[in-house]
């Protein structure tokens, strides 16, 4: 972790571990009405630079509530990002409370003015009032640029010590912080200008198995070597990085190679990226397209390309067939078909599979169907029961899988499932390599 001494000018020379808290500030966080998502993204955005939030605390919208654990904070920390409570309304009041604890003045700043009445113009909106409160900022601090909001972020170097203040919608909040605070504080040496560790994203074996694979290269560098996982929803992280400093970031960085090497189809890829934007990269790579058909995931696998920027250079569309008639009208799959097996059969899957690519154009089709529940299902389906298909340039295959749990966690996970076959067959495709569901026989 990264650690030295500040004062008000900057960073001095190495010394104790730098202390960052975080005051998420809202009486709906409270409340179960919105979910703290910034104790994620900030704690994962510091992470990834060197630094381990120490402390995060959620307080209510009052001014009290607010300057006591601000001020608590503030003698103990080298750092406090504050989230929300700088918008236009009578209960947002960060801005006022943490003025007070600092013994700032607050002070009118007309370009503030300019940027809100600016951004109501662009929505054709009126500007009320009550929005020049947002206009107020520390008489000795900055000002953090909001494109997407009214509210700017504010920043305040005081007491050898940074305040950082942003709004509270997450879409306002991390570009803010991604594109605006992490540079900052890399220039005040206050985080690492580059990752601090390096991540091996890994999809198909869990957490336990993977670490059990990688175990005889971790035994070679011993304590030296910082190692991390975690497990989500379709994939595992295993984060490699040199706690003291006895390893070099470019030797770690050898070290996962070797690690990825080790792994082969079950290494997905390094840092962040979802397993369907590894698909799309490998799909423009090949100059290849994808189209989907599906049922029981109610469009959550297109919208998983959808998401991604560009998606028309390789995405052709996507079926959502909740009905017999629709199969049959959007996708061209044979009433004698859906009769004899049933909408949730691998020969279902395998005509919607393939009616998404021919109907699509597309080079690729992909298909789930399946009874998600908690109604439904049946002895040889019971609920959690998904058919998976790939229509592929080589051949069309399909799978059956069960998963347990709620509707959204079967979803969810049929989902990703189906994008690591897709990803493995076009790693496979640009590899050279035989398709393993062909070499497993399971070709429809």
């Amino acid at each position: 972790m990264l650690s030295h001494d500040t004062n008000a000018n900057g960073p001095k020379a190495p010394g104790r571990r730098i202390r960052y808290e975080l005051l998420t500030i809202g009486d709906e966080l409270l409340l179960g009405l919105t979910v703290n998502g910034h104790l994620e993204f900030i704690g994962a955005q510091l992470g990834a630079r060197g630094i381990e939030l120490r402390r995060n605390v959620t307080v209510t919208d009052d001014a009290e509530d607010i300057a006591q654990q601000f001020r608590e904070s503030w003698e103990r920390t080298d750092v406090v990002i504050a989230t929300g409570g700088l918008g236009p309304t009578c209960d947002d009041r960060t801005r006022e409370a943490m003025a007070s604890v600092l013994g700032q003045k607050l002070v009118f700043d007309p370009a503030i003015e300019q940027h809100i009445r600016d951004r109501f113009a662009l929505f054709g909106r009126k500007m009320t009032s009550n929005n020049l409160k947002q206009a107020m900022r520390f008489e000795k601090g900055d000002v953090l640029q909001n494109a997407n909001g009214t509210a700017p972020g504010l920043w305040v170097e005081q007491d050898g010590k940074v305040l950082c203040m942003l709004p509270g919608p997450p879409n306002e909040l991390q570009p803010m912080f991604t594109e605006q605070v992490l540079p900052r504080l890399a220039r005040l040496g206050l985080v690492l200008d580059r990752e601090a560790y390096v991540q091996l994203r890994t999809a198909g074996v869990g957490e336990s198995l993977l670490e059990t694979r990688l175990q005889p290269i971790f035994d070679r560098h011993g304590s030296k070597l910082g190692i991390a996982f975690c497990a989500h929803s379709g994939h595992v992280d295993c984060r490699l990085s040199s706690p003291g400093g006895e390893i070099s970031f470019a030797e770690v960085e050898a070290i996962a190679a070797e690690c990825a090497d080790l792994l082969r189809e079950d290494f997905v890829c390094y840092g962040n990226d979802s397993l369907a934007k590894v698909c799309a990269d490998l799909l423009r790579s090949q100059e290849k397209t994808l189209s989907v058909a599906e049922t029981a995931t109610g469009g959550l696998l297109a919208n998983a390309f959808t998401g991604i920027c560009g998606a028309a250079k390789f995405f052709s569309g996507g079926c959502v067939c909740y009905s017999n008639d629709s199969t049959m009208q959007l996708l061209d799959v044979p009433e004698c078909l859906l009769m004899q097996h049933g909408a949730v059969s691998a020969e279902a899957a395998v005509a919607m599979a393939t009616g998404a690519a021919e109907k699509l154009g597309a080079d690729y089709g992909l298909a789930i169907t399946g009874f998600a529940g908690p109604c439904g299902g049946s002895n040889e389906n019971p609920v959690g029961t998904m058919h998976l298909a790939l229509h592929a340039p080589q051949g069309v295959w399909s799978r059956k899988l069960s998963f347990p749990g709620p509707r959204a966690t079967i979803k969810r996970r049929a989902v990703n499932s189906a994008l690591d076959w897709l990803r493995r067959e076009l790693v496979r495709a640009q590899t050279g390599a035989v398709s393993v569901s062909k070499q497993q026989g399971v070709m429809q």
